[in-house]
């Protein structure tokens, strides 16, 4: 099966921990779609069967036309066959991430706030570049801020979308827009609701506005 393409704006949805079973995470990411998240990340770092939990949110994904990227993990990701993998500073080489899952394979990276690792990134081949946190976040509480204004250089130098993330709401995400970003990533926002589906709806006014 063909891997998607990645978007260039919209709501990108980051799954969590915490979900009782893959039937609710199945069902909160089906939400999410619904909501108007435009891609999904498969964010676990202590799931018991990650292989089949994965599984499940792909075929959630494939149905809706929405790509499922695999955080960190390159191997889960080949396995899966999903559309791409999340490369983090400490994760495997973009050019050896490559090698494994194909030139059709979605791979972004996290450049935190750093436009010079972007741009490294992206002459590499990425497919996304990624900064942040930009606000105060649980999921990344011990991550380094980032500026707006790493945005708005990013913007003049990148030929790839940008992804903005780290406590990410309705109220602080139009900033992020504004300043350059094309997606938002949203993990607490969107899967620390009790409604997944009313939670991402809440950012699509953001995207409409910034037009």
């Amino acid at each position: 099966m063909s891997r998607l393409a990645f978007p260039s704006r919209g709501l990108y949805a980051i799954t969590r921990e915490g979900y009782p079973d893959s039937d609710r995470l199945a069902e909160a990411v089906r939400g999410a779609i619904r909501g108007g998240a435009v891609a999904v990340q498969y964010r676990a770092k202590a799931a018991a069967d990650p292989l089949s939990e994965a599984g499940r949110l792909l075929a959630v994904c494939r149905a809706a036309g929405v790509p499922l990227i695999v955080n960190d993990n390159v191997d889960l990701a080949a396995r899966l066959e999903a559309d791409g993998v999340h490369l983090g500073k400490g994760d495997l080489a973009l050019e050896k991430a490559r090698r494994i899952l194909g030139a059709d394979a979605i791979i972004g990276v996290s450049c935190y706030d750093s436009p010079e690792r972007a741009v490294q990134a992206a002459a590499a081949g990425a497919d996304y570049v990624a900064f942040g946190r930009f606000f105060s976040s649980r999921t990344k509480s011990a991550a380094p801020c980032a500026r707006l204004e790493t945005l708005h250089g990013a913007r003049r130098r990148l030929p790839v979308p940008i992804v903005a993330i780290g406590g990410i709401t309705p109220e602080n995400g139009g900033s992020l827009l504004q300043a350059g970003a094309g997606l938002l990533a949203v993990i607490e926002g969107v899967f620390g609701e009790d409604d997944p589906e009313l939670a991402a709806r809440r950012f699509q006014p953001l995207f409409e506005l910034a037009e």
